[in-house]
């Protein structure tokens, strides 16, 4: 009797966790093309700078006391997922200066597939047939969304593909470290870390020009609080009671939410070939995770 209500109340967990990540993920899917009008007005790092920094501001306020008891062990962990977080981002905005919005989505997307994969590179859970599968599905749609005519790649989606590896080895690590240690202190770190990083490379590479347009200001408050200090806050909180293989295949849904939201907030739409080429990614992620 006790292990069926251990067993339904871990259940009652997972279901939580499982809403939660699928709300997060609607979020993130409505961020492409607020990120690709934003830079208009800003560089790629002096973006991502602020959004962070926002970001980390409402945490400090919140939960700034929870500093005090961390640990170093958990300062490092959340360092060194935030560098991971930094990459995912970097590539991602500097890629949304030369591709749709759309398409930024269903790239960014891929990294769901190559979480089994590094899963097994640093948790040592092996992946099955279905992310085999999956990853031949998945490329085969990229391919379709990406390559031209000519069998060449727009810049903008080359660089678009670095993101995939850098929120897949976030994913893991979130999944690694978030159940032994402050799920706050960890997203704190990592926002931090990417906060500091972006504002380095802003200053070396970008000049801001002030003041910005209060729609700037508006999509920078709006990152750094609700897709920022909220959602990763979530991420790290819901990762605790899930497993990175759950959590990736909520994920596959952001591409999806970012096509719908593309097409509802900047009319942007997608030929058949690069319909089918996302219809193929979308079921390579779910091949994924739904045969492991």
């Amino acid at each position: 009797m006790l292990l069926e209500v251990e067993g339904a109340a871990q259940r009652d967990r997972q279901l939580r966790a499982d809403l939660w990540l699928f709300f997060i993920t609607v979020i993130w899917g409505s961020t492409f093309v607020l990120v690709k009008d934003t830079l208009s007005s800003l560089g790629p790092f002096s973006l991502v700078a602020l959004r962070f920094t926002v970001g980390l501001i409402a945490l400090m306020v919140l939960f700034g006391r929870r500093l005090r008891r961390a640990s170093g062990r958990e300062i490092a962990a959340g360092a060194l997922i935030g560098l991971f977080l930094f990459g995912g981002y970097a590539f991602q905005t500097v890629g949304l200066k030369y591709t749709s919005a759309a398409k930024s989505g269903f790239i960014t997307g891929l990294s769901i597939v190559i979480v089994p994969i590094i899963a097994y590179l640093v948790l040592r859970h092996r992946p099955g047939v279905g992310a085999v599968l999956g990853v031949v599905s998945a490329t085969a749609g990229l391919a379709l969304l990406t390559l031209k005519a000519d069998l060449s790649i727009e810049y903008g989606d080359l660089i678009t593909m670095g993101c995939t590896i850098a929120f897949a080895l976030q994913i893991v690590l979130v999944g690694k470290f978030a159940p032994r240690m402050d799920a706050v202190v960890l997203t704190m770190a990592q926002i931090a870390t990417v906060s500091l990083v972006s504002a380095l490379l802003a200053g070396y590479s970008e000049s801001l020009i002030l003041p910005l347009p209060l729609e700037a200001w508006a999509a920078v408050v709006f990152l750094g609080l609700a897709a920022t200090a909220l959602t990763f806050s979530i991420q790290t909180v819901a990762q605790k009671s899930t497993t990175p293989t759950h959590a990736a295949l909520i994920f596959s849904l952001e591409p999806v939410f970012s096509l719908v939201f593309a097409y509802l907030l900047a009319g942007e739409t997608l030929t058949g070939r690069a319909l089918v080429g996302s219809a193929l990614i979308v079921l390579g992620m779910i091949m994924a995770e739904l045969k492991r």
